[in-house]
């Protein structure tokens, strides 16, 4: 009887990035803005993401990266101590990648990967964000 139920632990964890905003009001929103487009992104309640909102507002440029995800460089690192340490990401993970110090958000899936710290997902604009040319700023502010 343990067997079944440690595997199936297991194939929810491995399976975990950012799927644990199953219930809506989960985390706080944030509203980003940019030439073209906009996006909202509910994020997780961890040490990461709260850290991650209490930077904001923040101005950020955007980048692509792999053809896989589009990546920021923030002014500071975040404090992931005690927050989920990796993730398998798929399109509208909004995530932190922890060795390098950048946001990266997902617009295709990708594998599971070690320093990749989910934040949240993008509730709307995803076709926008994935649009995004290499240069673009974005301005991200908290929803209230």
């Amino acid at each position: 009887m343990k067997k079944p139920i440690l595997t199936l632990a297991v194939a929810a964890w491995m399976g975990y990035c950012g799927n644990a905003l199953a219930e809506e009001g989960a985390g706080q929103r944030v509203h980003l803005s940019f030439a073209g487009g906009e996006a909202v992104v509910l994020l997780e309640d961890h040490p990461a993401s709260r850290d991650f909102a209490a930077g904001l507002p923040l101005t950020v440029t955007f980048e692509d990266y792999n053809g896989t995800e589009k990546i920021a460089y923030l002014p500071e690192r975040l404090d992931t101590e005690g927050s989920p340490s990796s993730c398998d990401p798929s399109e509208g993970s909004f995530t932190y990648y922890a060795p390098w110090g950048n946001l990266a958000v997902f617009y295709r899936d990708f594998r599971h990967s070690r320093g990749l710290v989910p934040l949240g997902r993008v509730e709307s604009g995803m076709e926008d964000l994935s649009a995004l040319k290499d240069g673009t700023t974005v301005l991200m502010e908290r929803m209230e």
